[in-house]
């Protein structure tokens, strides 16, 4: 863990829970796309970047969740370089209790206000395209996040966040994060199509080609939906659906579950409701959710 691996020649990556890009730039410069999930993970990087003589410029988020910044205000503090997150991603960087205030729908109680879920504060900036090293290309990945990007190098690398997971944590936990089902799907049916010297995905393998990857993701997806719609042939309540898909697909229910795989239930529920697949009925004080 924390091994530098090289994939092209100025394009690199830290092998971390999710994996952190490291870019050389001009002379030691260098730039991270991402820090890691915490304040030791920080500490790994720069002692990584100390024992090579690299000087770090500028962290570049790809999005806000607490496993891509966690490191950024250690390694903001310790070597002074700018720190970038996209849009709305950039005051869930600046103000990371946004993220469990989010998830859960409220005030978090102190069991989801941990390093997990939030991250320290940093001193971030929007990321605009004139904020970027020179040559490199700021790619739009809506869906997984808010405004959640992906960067191609000019090596023709691309870093690709958290729109893809891979096909084992797929089988595995069955359902990923997603904020925007459709427009996670786009992104994915996008992603499908891209061409690449090298794809770095934070939560799969790095890889010449993503797109069958793409099309697992994908097909997990559309099979949650299906899942989702048969479980509401009768109406049901929000509490109700959750239970039964987490029983269903053998989950164990957690605080951080219940926020996490509830959130993306109800995008779910909202996408499927906007596409005429699902109705809603109020009876006895409860909104319930069927079949349209």
């Amino acid at each position: 863990m924390y091994e530098l691996i090289q994939v092209s020649e100025r394009s690199c990556y830290i092998q971390s829970p999710a994996k952190i890009g490291l870019v050389r730039l001009e002379g030691e410069d260098v730039c991270l796309i991402d820090s890691g999930n915490d304040k030791d993970a920080g500490r790994k990087v720069r002692q990584l970047l100390d024992a090579r003589g690299w000087r770090l410029r500028a962290i570049y988020n790809t999005h806000s969740n607490a496993d891509h910044i966690g490191g950024n205000r250690y390694l903001q503090g310790q070597t002074g370089c700018a720190v970038y997150a996209p849009g709305i991603d950039c005051a869930f960087t600046r103000r990371p209790v946004l993220e469990p205030s989010f998830l859960y729908g409220g005030y978090p109680c102190k069991d989801l206000r941990h390093k997990f879920l939030m991250a320290q504060e940093s001193d971030a900036r929007e990321l605009t395209e004139e904020s970027l090293p020179e040559g490199f290309e700021m790619i739009p990945l809506p869906g997984h996040f808010f405004d959640m990007v992906g960067f191609r190098t000019p090596d023709d690398v691309v870093y690709l966040a958290d729109c893809l997971s891979s096909r084992e944590t797929l089988d595995k936990y069955q359902i990923g994060f997603v904020y925007d089902v459709g427009a996670y799907l786009s992104t994915l049916e996008m992603v499908r199509t891209l061409e690449a010297r090298m794809f770095v995905p934070a939560h799969a393998e790095a890889a010449e080609s993503v797109a069958e990857l793409a099309r697992y993701n994908i097909g997990k997806v559309l099979e949650i939906a299906d899942r989702i719609a048969g479980i509401c042939r009768e109406p049901l309540c929000f509490e109700a659906i959750l239970q039964r898909l987490f029983t269903d697909l053998g989950l164990v229910m957690s605080f951080e579950q219940y926020v996490l795989v509830g959130s993306t239930v109800r995008s779910y529920l909202s996408w499927m409701k906007d596409a005429g697949r699902l109705s809603v009925v109020f009876e006895d004080n409860l909104l319930l959710w069927r079949q349209a």
